[in-house]
């Protein structure tokens, strides 16, 4: 009997909330189960199916969910040996650890979020319980692998939920999070310093808010 894995995130580019990394593991057999829900890539489909398949997705399968908050993200870029790709491949490494232990999966396919294939492997692999599993590393493998675009989907929820948490904490909508949303830019302008935990600071469209506010203080000094 085959185990497949697949590995995926959510939240990779925003400059607001967490990034969220999800492993689902299946029977090869009946992956066609996922087919059949209408499992894929969680960018083709609505929030609403999204919503609908994540309970679904977590009983059929073996998984396991990690958010990184902007504090770990902002951390580990503050790290000179560390960046995003070797964040994630870390992330990785600890999905595969922890599902192994209940289901150890024979092929575990990852979308690769480096240029450098190869050594995005390595590194995952360098971290691993188990130095003999096979790792399938792919571009746009949520595209190509149903098992990828079910945690895809678990990833891409979980985030969802984590953004609707903060805004009913703050009280306040800054949009998508991503720096291409003019309502979180608009936000951003506004309470860069009110709300700085929610903040990636180490992202250039935070810093170039804060630097810009910080020499205005200057100024008025």
């Amino acid at each position: 009997m085959m185990i497949i894995a697949g590995v995926e995130e959510a939240g990779r580019g925003p400059v607001i909330g967490p990034m969220v990394m999800a492993i689902c593991a299946i029977n090869k057999e009946e992956e066609y189960k996922l087919k059949n829900m209408g499992v894929k890539d969680s960018k083709l489909l609505t929030p609403n199916q999204r919503e609908d398949m994540f309970e679904q997705i977590k009983e059929m399968t073996t998984h396991a969910i990690i958010i990184l908050q902007p504090k770990d993200i902002d951390n580990a870029l503050n790290d000179p040996a560390m960046n995003l790709n070797k964040l994630e491949a870390v992330t990785t490494s600890k999905l595969i650890n922890s599902i192994s232990k209940a289901k150890k999966p024979d092929e575990i396919i990852l979308d690769c979020p480096s240029n450098n294939i190869p050594v995005y492997e390595q590194y995952v692999r360098a971290k691993l319980e188990d130095q003999k599993q096979k790792l399938i590393p792919e571009h746009k493998a949520d595209l190509n692998h149903i098992i990828v675009g079910a945690a895809s989907i678990l990833a891409k929820v979980t985030r969802d939920r984590e953004i609707e948490k903060i805004k009913q904490q703050i009280g306040l909508n800054f949009g998508s999070g991503y720096p291409s949303d003019p309502t979180t830019i608009s936000f951003l302008n506004q309470n860069w310093k009110t709300h700085e935990k929610i903040f990636r600071k180490t992202w250039k469209t935070y810093q170039k808010v804060a630097n810009k506010h910080k020499q205005k203080g200057l100024g008025d000094f």
